[in-house]
Order: C-alpha cells, then sequence, then structure tokens
C-alpha cells in the first residue's frame, strides 16, 4: 500500500499541498500594504499596487508595465470578484519572487467589469511559474472567500489588523 493511499486525497492533491507548504513567498509583508490610497483610474491603481512589489526588488519596472498593458488589452479580466482585482502578467515579463500586495483604494474605481465593479481592493500578483501563480492565487482566495474578511479589509485601519486577518500575529 502506497503511502497515499492511506489519505482522503489523490497523490495529485497529495503533492499540490506538499508544494505548498514548501512555498516561501512574499504575501501582503508591511512594506507591500497601502491603505485608502487616491487613485483616479484603473492603471493608476495598477501601477501603484505594482510599484510596491518593484520598492522591494520582488518585480522588475518593466512587470508593472506589462500589468497595465495587459488590462488595456484584455480588459478586467482580473476583477474576479466584487470589489476584487488581482491584476499580473507572466512570469517572463520580470517576476523575481512570488509575491502579492495589497492597495486598498480611498475610493473604489470602476475598471470596465459590469460584474464586479467597482473596485475597492487590488491585489498585484507576481509568480515565476503557472504553478506559483495557482498557488498564490489559492491563498488570496482562501483570504477572500469568507465575506466576513472582505467586511474586514474594508475598516481595517492598521497593518496590524491584517496581520490578524491573515492569521499573522
Amino acid at each position: 500500500m502506497k503511502f497515499t493511499d492511506s489519505l482522503q486525497i489523490s497523490p495529485v492533491e497529495w503533492s499540490y499541498q506538499n508544494k505548498e507548504r514548501n512555498f516561501a513567498m512574499k504575501f501582503l509583508e508591511e512594506k507591500l500594504v497601502v491603505l485608502d490610497l487616491p487613485v483616479a483610474t484603473p492603471e493608476e491603481g495598477i501601477r501603484a499596487a505594482g510599484a510596491l512589489l518593484v520598492a522591494e526588488d520582488l518585480i522588475e519596472p518593466r512587470y508593472v508595465d506589462a500589468m497595465v498593458e495587459s488590462y488595456e488589452k484584455n480588459g478586467p479580466y482580473f476583477v474576479l470578484a466584487p470589489l476584487i482585482a488581482m491584476p499580473h502578467a507572466r512570469p517572463e515579463d520580470g517576476v523575481k519572487e512570488a509575491s502579492v500586495s495589497l492597495v486598498r483604494l480611498k475610493d473604489s474605481l470602476k475598471f470596465g467589469n459590469e460584474a464586479n465593479d467597482p473596485v475597492q481592493f487590488i491585489f498585484a500578483l507576481g509568480a515565476s511559474s503557472s504553478e506559483e501563480h495557482l498557488l498564490v492565487m489559492r491563498k488570496i482566495v482562501s483570504l477572500l472567500s469568507k465575506p466576513e474578511n472582505v467586511e474586514k479589509l474594508k475598516i481595517l485601519s492598521s497593518y496590524e489588523e491584517l496581520q490578524l486577518l491573515i492569521g499573522r500575529n
């Protein structure tokens, strides 16, 4: 009997979960979060979220340009839920390390996604492979899957409150 036979999950799921346990990323660390930023356009919001990652040397500046170009070319496909945008680009556009930043907008903005506008939270994603991209997305989705967490994101007033929300203290 193989080890995975004794589990209630498939070998693929087991492998995926093990990789996630060993997966390191810069996820909403203090220098990667800005609350209540005034921006006038979606592009400005995307650039602000990307600039946080550039400042910490997690992505190259051209990655930010690629996120904006993707939005301009493909539309707001990354506005995945009400209030939530997750712009990203391809790994080869300049990802150095898996990372996620957050900009909470002072005033919500329309990105052009009829179903999910307006956007209040921009989570910029940087991942160096498809596998990392899925793991980063999974981590964000686990945070945002509870409506009460989104409500808490709307009103938190400090990074310490965010740490408590994401389980760091």
